[in-house]
């Protein structure tokens, strides 16, 4: 029998998001390819608690789907969100009884007018009682956030002991043009430029750059969580260590900063053969289970723990700690005692 699953890179659609022209082109091949994404996406209670069940799923933390929202557009969606979370401990079982708890809050940040991530991440931690921030990679025109004008949202989650979880996000007209289209069809460049590659060669180079800028020298206890098992960096750590001192600024070396201050989750991938290769490298008390709902399937979830208990790659006590310990010391959450 798995332990019980806490998954947290598991996405919803704001009102805002989906009445948004914007978004939806966005997600237009998503849409085309994943039955039923919109009415998954919008989802906050039933259907999403009962492919919960489906997979094994005990507790979920949610976050905002990618995409560019205004500071009203995040604070309305943040605001949504925590009502969902209310509303779901407030509905009885079958037998009247009350439901237990399955839900928790990553925020979505405004991260194009970076003077109001701060207030909004604190707001979100201290009045609607969040365990973080799932943020988009970079803003609408590109910038990344090791920059002085992003400190402030870096010193809050550090202040507040919360982790940022920085997901891929759409790139810039100019990143589309000028990397992913070529001599192939428009679809695919609009795949190599999000999930089928480009998202998570994305996140893995902002990672290196807040590395590189000294961010973790200034903030020692700030926590980042990246996803698809470490955006690509675990299989070129050696290399990236080898070569990191070379970047002037930080004074860390990149390891320390590896096994400090980077959590990884298995979000989207159902091999284990990536594991391999993590396990070797990567602290077993920083690695974490997720599926990406509603673009991955929470029973897809479910069979790669079954591999990987099944592997030989790790004990059952690590097992346990990938699939929920980990999360319930990082979170502050608890693991519901559902049975399956």
């Amino acid at each position: 029998m798995l332990p019980p699953l806490i998954t947290l890179e598991e996405h919803f659609f704001s009102a805002a998001a989906s009445s948004s022209p914007t978004m939806q082109s966005q997600y237009s091949e998503q849409f085309k390819h994943i039955p039923g994404l919109s009415q998954k996406l919008s989802d906050l209670s039933t259907l999403r608690l009962s492919s919960m069940d489906a997979g094994q799923v005990s507790f979920q933390i949610i976050s905002h789907a990618p995409g560019s929202l205004t500071p009203e557009e995040c604070r309305k969606a943040n605001d949504q969100l925590h009502s969902a979370i209310q509303l779901q401990t407030q509905t009885k079982q079958p037998q009247g009884q009350p439901q237990p708890k399955r839900f928790a809050g990553f925020a979505v940040l405004p991260v194009s007018d970076p003077s109001s991530c701060a207030s909004e991440l604190t707001r979100c931690i201290k009045d609607l009682g969040f365990v973080g921030a799932l943020i988009d990679n970079h803003s609408d025109q590109g910038t990344y956030f090791d920059g002085d004008d992003y400190f402030p949202l870096w010193s809050a989650a550090a202040s507040l002991d919360v982790p940022i979880y920085l997901h891929p996000t759409w790139p810039t007209p100019t990143q589309f043009s000028a990397l992913y289209m070529g001599n192939f069809p428009m679809s695919a460049s609009k795949s190599l430029s999000a999930s089928g590659f480009g998202w998570h060669s994305d996140v893995a180079t902002h990672v290196l750059r807040l590395v590189a800028s000294g961010l973790f020298d200034k903030l020692p206890s700030l926590k980042i969580i990246i996803g698809h098992m470490g955006e690509m960096l675990p299989f070129m750590l050696a290399r990236i260590v080898q070569l990191s001192p070379r970047w002037g600024q930080h004074r860390r070396p990149f390891k320390d900063v590896w096994d400090t201050n980077i959590w990884i989750t298995t979000s989207g991938n159902w091999s284990v053969d990536p594991m391999a290769t993590i396990l070797r490298n990567t602290q077993v008390g920083h690695i974490l289970c997720s599926v990406d709902y509603p673009f991955a399937r929470n029973e897809d979830g479910l069979e790669f723990m079954r591999d990987l208990q099944k592997s030989g790659l790790v004990t059952e006590q690590e097992l346990e700690m990938i699939a929920y310990k980990n999360a319930e010391a990082l979170l502050g959450v608890k693991a519901t005692t559902k049975m399956f």
